[in-house]
């Protein structure tokens, strides 16, 4: 009776016991370092459950135990939790680390890289190249309605998608300036301000110069003069193509198209490129300067003029320039 009565008291505690050394050592192997000396990248496509997406993790290298994955998410409570995407588990990440990034759903950030001026065709080249972005290239839209900028995205994303963010984000820069412009300015809408922001983001790969040669440009809109920009003819030559990649010809200066901006007033009828920040603030906000003219200097730079004398010195000293760089 004795021997019965010890043992309905040990037996339990010796249970316990037992269930509690399993616990502490599920524990430990769920905390402990994992098996992989290096990160690795692991895919998880979207619809997988707990038991599929730990045979993936084991079979990347990344768990040591799918029994005890399995138990430390169902302990958690996180079996629901776990999200798709593309995955990369840093070297020795134990099981809890694993189950937490999971969890939080810190996908590969993925990076498109725009740069300031470029055409909306161009654009869309570089979103069609990019090996990562999924689905067909949408048609080239409407120039000046896309944001340069880097854009980040997850493994999936659709270039669709990269094109509507990129329109969103120029819609949104927008917005946030255009009500702080200068007063006075020699255009009234939108879209002119992105005409002439494009045309500055033509004119100079200097980033400090945009916007001095914004006030040129705003200068000679305000006489009104024209803006004799050599962009905007090679625009209207080559459209969305954008280089011409060699000199423009005499002729093609006295051919008349709705981008000679040495032959028709105002602005062109679109923007030439798609313009980055720093060209639409500085048309939007030019400093006030009495400068009507610029040309390059022979150091990437331009030389900036009030009147028409200075500035044929300053075209005659870069011709000759130019004669000492051809001998």
């Amino acid at each position: 009776m004795r021997f019965i009565l010890i043992a309905a008291i040990c037996l339990p505690l010796l249970g316990l016991a037992l269930a509690g050394t399993v616990f502490l050592y599920g524990k430990y192997r769920f905390e402990a370092a994992g098996p992989h000396a290096e990160s690795r990248v692991v895919m998880l496509d979207p619809g997988l459950g707990v038991r599929a997406i730990a045979s993936r993790l084991d079979k990347a290298g990344v768990i040591s135990d799918t029994v005890i994955f399995l138990a430390g998410v169902r302990f958690n409570r996180a079996e629901g939790d776990l999200k798709a995407g593309e995955y990369e588990i840093p070297a020795r990440a134990s099981m809890a680390s694993i189950m937490r990034i999971l969890r939080e759903g810190r996908s590969i950030l993925h990076r498109i890289t725009i740069p300031e001026g470029l055409t909306s065709e161009q654009i869309m080249l570089l979103v069609e190249a990019n090996p990562v972005l999924v689905g067909e290239t949408p048609p080239a839209p409407r120039e000046g309605s896309l944001l340069p900028e880097t854009y980040s995205f997850t493994r999936g994303a659709t270039r669709k998608e990269i094109v509507s963010d990129m329109k969103e984000a120029a819609r949104t820069l927008m917005d946030e300036i255009w009500e702080d412009r200068a007063k006075d300015l020699p255009f009234d809408t939108r879209e002119e301000a992105v005409i002439l922001a494009s045309i500055v983001e033509k004119e100079t790969g200097v980033a400090s110069e945009r916007p001095r040669v914004a006030a040129v440009f705003v200068n000679r809109l305000n006489v009104p003069m024209r803006l004799q920009s050599d962009p905007t003819i090679i625009y209207g030559l080559v459209g969305g193509k954008g280089a011409l990649g060699r000199p423009i010809r005499r002729s093609e200066l006295d051919r008349q198209t709705p981008y000679n901006t040495y032959l028709v007033d105002g602005l062109p009828p679109t923007p030439i490129c798609n313009p980055g920040k720093a060209s639409l603030e500085a048309v939007l906000n030019p400093p006030e300067t009495d400068e009507f003219y610029f040309v390059a200097d022979g150091t990437g730079g331009h030389a900036f003029s009030r009147t028409l004398r200075e500035h044929q010195q300053r075209v005659r000293e870069w011709r000759q320039i130019e004669r000492q760089k051809d001998k």
